[in-house]
């Protein structure tokens, strides 16, 4: 059974984003990167109906 668990919209943003200029920006987006390779496929997709 896949595991689920809650994806901020910051990871996603990691993700998709350009390559930052900054330090500590890259490393958030290799560490994300990282995570996602080794997790994505245990995951299963969900979505929720935004809060208003």
């Amino acid at each position: 059974m896949k595991r689920k668990v809650y994806v901020e919209t910051s990871v996603i943003s990691y993700l998709t984003a350009r390559p930052s200029k900054t330090i500590i920006g890259a490393a958030h987006q290799q560490i994300t990167l990282a995570w996602w390779e080794l997790n994505a496929l245990n995951l299963s997709e969900h979505s929720h109906t935004p809060f208003l």
